[in-house]
Formats: C-alpha cells, structure tokens, sequence
C-alpha cells in the first residue's frame, strides 16, 4: 500500500487539522477581540456549569465515534490478551500519572518564574484532564495506517470505553486531588454522563439500528457522512475556546509553547514505554502499533469538555487541552512512521504466529 493510500482514511481536514487548528486559533482570538460582547453572551449560556453551545459542538464531535464502538467485539477480549494488556496497563496505570507528574513538573518548578500558580493550577488539571481520557476515534485512523489489525483495534477501543464509563471520573478526582485542586465531584459525574454515557449510549442503539437495516456497510456509511461534522463541531469548539482565551493569549503568547513542551514529552514517553514492551513481549506489529498509539493519543473531546465544565470556558485548564489538539496530530503522524519504519529496522513475529499474542 503506498504512502498515498495510506493517508487516505485522514481526509482533506484531518490531514491538516493541526493546520486548522491553528487557523481557528487565529480566528477565535481575532472574533475575541472584535466582538466581545458576543463571546459573553455565549458563556453566559450554561446549566448546571456546563455551557450549552459546546456541550452541542462537543456532542457533534463524540457522536459519530461512538457509533463505531462495537461491543459485540467484547466476546473476543481473550484473544492474543498481551495487546490487551498493554494498552489497558498504560493506558490507566501509567499515562495519567506520567502526565500529572509531568504537568507539576514543568509548571511548579521548571516554568514557575513564567507562569502565575493559580494559571499553572489549571494548566496543570487540564493535561491531566488529557492522560485520563485515551484515545476513541482517531486510534482507527493510526491502526490503518500502520496496517493494524482492524478488529483487535476494536476489541482495545470498546474495552477502554467500558473501563472509561467507570474510571474516569475517580482517576482524575485522584490526580486533581493530589496536585491540590479542589474537584467539584458533581460537575465531573456530570461531564462524564453528558460527554461518555449518553454518546455511547446513543451510538450503540444507532449501530444496533444500523445493522439491523442493512448491515456493518451501512454503519460505515454513515459514520462516513457524519465524519465532517466531527472536524466541524471540533474547529468551532476551538474557535469559541480562543474567543475566551483571546486576551490572555496575546498577553502571555509564548504559553501555548510552554504548555506544549511537557504534552509532547508525554507523547514521546508512553509511546516509547508501550512499544518497546510490545517488541520485548514478541506481539506482531499488527497489534503491538495500534495498542501504543491507543495509549499516545487523546480524547481531547472528553479532556476539552470536562475542562470547560469543571473550570470554565475561559480557563486555563480547556486551554491546555486545546493545546493538546494542536500538537497531537503531527506528533502522531511521526509516530505513525516509526511504526511502518520499524517493519524493517526490528525483528517482529509474523501475525501468522500471534494466536497467543
């Protein structure tokens, strides 16, 4: 398959999305500082802590993802268990705790001359906002272009989803708790209801309905048709964020740079824990690829809509998440290409000779 084909499954806008991104970025601050009033209106409109507009835009994003979260793939969480095991481990063993420590870190030590404490508090909740919440959507976009195995990818998604309807919420009260921020238990319950339960409810309903009309090729073509949306909800999320955000940016412009450093460094550092343990384990490529990038990439749609929901539309904290939007793309890409490379460079087993993998 050529490197042509294989970027494909990003489309026109997720090819460039960090492109978009910073495109948005521009924009929203721009709107910001042009139409204020407008921007106050728009976070006045909330419910219980949560605003309206995003949760809507959040919802258009998380949506088409969850339904393709198919759990009947659950019957077959015994096969080959190592993968499994790999991404389960890092992903809620490991990750979230590499990313607070990361987060206090930078912020209290290595960056505390450049950053107030009460900003780097909640640029300090907002990646780990990012470590708790693994990957849902774009992994499918990482295991085709690594040429992973289609239906182990799955398996890993649907057992993360089911895992995060339960832990998300304790493991970042933990972590915030930790780095002393106070957690509003009722708005995290709250977010993770609006932002997990109810999509993955509304998309295994639709998939079951999907299915029964016309089969698996009628979930992927809808998924298909609703796939713009998803980048659509996710760029005027971004724009709304940097309309808040727009003042603070321009005061203190070099931050982005500064939040991004640790995040990149988070990237690197699972990505190199999960596959090197997959190499040194023996599991085919197929599935040792696809489990680190599970562990390297984000729900940044969870980690963005807990983060205006626990702290505000103009906090810190959904900065740092929207950040972490802006790098992962083409951080990943890379990633994506040490996977394919090492094809070559290193001895993996064949997928013929993975059954107990």
């Amino acid at each position: 398959m050529s490197e042509h084909q294989d970027a494909n499954p990003l489309g026109l806008f997720g090819r460039y999305l960090t492109i978009w991104v910073a495109l948005c970025i521009v924009l929203g601050m721009l709107l910001g500082t042009l139409f204020p009033s407008l921007f106050a209106l728009l976070s006045r409109l909330e419910f219980a802590n949560v605003n309206i507009v995003v949760a809507i835009l959040i919802w258009i994003m998380i949506y088409p993802m969850m339904v393709n979260v198919d759990f009947n793939a659950l019957k077959h969480i015994g096969d080959r268990p190592k993968g499994l095991i790999i991404t389960v481990v890092v992903n809620w063993l490991i990750k979230p705790f590499t990313m607070a420590f990361l987060g206090v870190l930078f912020f209290e030590y290595l960056f505390k001359d450049w950053v107030d404490p009460s900003s780097a508090q909640e640029y300090i909740a907002g990646m780990i906002l990012l470590g708790a919440a693994p990957c849902t959507a774009m992994v499918f976009v990482w295991s085709h272009l690594t040429r992973g195995d289609a239906t182990y990818t799955l398996v890993q998604v649907s057992l993360n989803d089911v895992i995060m309807v339960f832990a998300f919420a304790p493991l970042v009260a933990l972590l915030l708790g930790v780095t002393d921020i106070q957690v509003p238990w009722e708005t995290l319950l709250l977010s993770v209801i609006l932002y997990v339960v109810i999509p993955l409810t509304a998309g295994y309903f639709t998939r079951r309905a999907l299915v029964k009309k016309a089969g698996e090729a009628e979930v992927q073509h809808f998924t298909a048709y609703l796939k713009p949306w998803t980048i659509i909800g996710l760029l005027f999320t971004v724009i709304l964020l940097f309309g808040f955000q727009g003042e603070k940016i321009l005061n203190q412009p070099f931050i982005i740079a500064l939040i991004a450093i640790p995040l990149i460094i988070q990237t690197l550092v699972i990505f190199a824990i999960a596959f090197m343990w997959a190499w040194w384990w023996r599991v085919p490529l197929e599935i040792a690829g696809p489990a680190a990038l599970i562990g390297t990439s984000n729900f940044f749609e969870l980690a963005v809509a807990v983060a205006i929901s626990l702290f505000g539309l103009n906090s810190g904290a959904a900065l740092a998440t929207v950040v972490g939007v802006l790098v992962e793309v083409p951080v990943m890409l890379l990633l994506v290409a040490v996977v394919n490379r090492s094809r070559q460079r290193l001895a993996w087993p064949p997928m013929s000779s993975a059954t107990s993998s």
